[in-house]
């Protein structure tokens, strides 16, 4: 019995370390997994910090989230505006001063 145990214990510390996790389809219709860094709050707008799951580099990809009905239908919306996503950075560097190697 507390193998049986142990197991479930596995199962939901694995499904709480999966709750950083995101996959989502790409423009060509191929799956990339993100760990979620960061969602942040900016002009009254919800935008998520990704980092490619399997990427060499380091850098991160900013989507707004756009709210759907239900937990598990948000929207993730690529920001075309390189002067908003600069702003969305910034905020991030801000919050993690310290904790990233910002270069």
């Amino acid at each position: 019995m507390a193998d049986i145990e142990n197991e479930e214990l596995d199962e939901l510390e694995e499904a709480d370390n999966m709750e950083n996790y995101i996959t989502l389809t790409d423009d060509n219709g191929e799956d990339v997994s993100f760990e979620i860094i960061d969602t942040l709050e900016y002009e009254g707008r919800t935008y998520a910090v990704l980092l490619p799951f399997d990427e060499e580099d380091d850098e991160v990809v900013i989507l707004e989230i756009i709210p759907g009905e239900g937990p598990d239908y948000d929207e993730f919306v690529s920001v075309d505006d390189d002067e908003l996503l600069e702003k969305v950075f910034e905020v991030f560097k801000e919050n993690y001063d310290g904790e990233y190697d910002f270069e």
